[in-house]
């Protein structure tokens, strides 16, 4: 169970690294990255379960990472 935490936590992390470099993003740092990853991660797999989409790693991935744009594209418009 633990494990499972831990491999989920660094995949969001990386994860959130990819979406900064999507977006074009300034990094602001590794621990932000992890954190818009993981929430990012959260995001994309409610809306995966909404529309039906999800149940193997590749398509969490990929739901993780447009969450995670999401999340940026969230962040910039709130912070203007």
């Amino acid at each position: 169970m633990l494990i499972q935490l831990l491999v989920s936590l660094a995949i969001g992390a990386v994860c959130g690294y990819v979406a900064n470099t999507i977006m074009k993003g300034n990094s602001k740092g590794i621990l932000w990255n992890a954190l818009l990853g993981i929430v990012g991660g959260l995001v994309g797999g409610f809306l995966g379960n909404l529309i039906g989409i999800g149940g193997g790693w590749v398509s969490s991935i990929i739901l993780a990472i447009a969450g995670s744009c999401l999340v940026v594209w969230l962040v910039r418009k709130i912070a203007k």
